[in-house]
């Protein structure tokens, strides 16, 4: 039975949409193996053949990375740049802000150039994640990575190293405003 691993990532909001598909999945077709990083959103019902975690240390997710048959991940560059360095091509489900999953969406258009470059598949509908699961579990050659992290355009990597910066960054005080000379305190 293959192994799928899918990872949402640190973000605090939810991703109820995924977690969802992966239940039906489970309960309509073949059961697969699931290992589920469901971070802040409620993971995916208990049952055969779903491991589920909130949050894995970076070792253990490189680990069930390189073990996986397949990887589907939210659309934030570390994600992709962590499936893309052990030689997946990861299917990509980007969180869209009108549904409450992030607070813009840069992970749609993120996503939407890294498909368009070919170095990832977006399933932006349940369908696209049936279809593209399905064609990974029938032909995984089509999902192995040609080219590695390395070779992501500069500006992807750059992307993607400003959006983790920002990500793990506490967020700032609001600064008080300044007083002028003269001004009474």
């Amino acid at each position: 039975m293959s192994r799928v691993l899918v990872t949402v990532g640190t973000d605090h909001h939810h991703f109820t949409r995924l977690m969802t598909w992966i239940e039906r999945w489970q309960a309509e077709r073949p059961p697969l193996r699931w290992t589920v990083q469901h971070g802040f959103t409620p993971p995916p019902a208990a049952g055969p053949g779903i491991e589920a975690t909130a949050m894995m240390p970076h070792a253990e997710l490189q680990a069930a990375l390189r073990r996986s048959a397949v990887i589907v991940c939210q659309g934030g560059p570390g994600s992709i740049m962590d499936a893309r360095g052990v030689g997946k091509v990861p299917i990509v489900v980007p969180r869209r802000p009108e549904l409450g999953e992030h607070i813009d969406d840069h992970q749609v258009r993120f996503s939407r150039r890294l498909d368009e470059a070919g170095l990832i598949r977006t399933a932006a509908t349940e369908q696209d994640f049936r279809l593209l699961l399905t064609a990974a579990l029938d032909r995984p050659e089509a999902f192995v990575a040609t080219a590695g992290v390395s070779e992501l355009p500069d500006t992807v990597r750059r992307f993607g190293t400003l959006v983790d910066e920002l990500m793990v960054r506490p967020p700032r005080r609001a600064l008080l405003p300044l007083r002028r000379r003269g001004q009474p305190a």
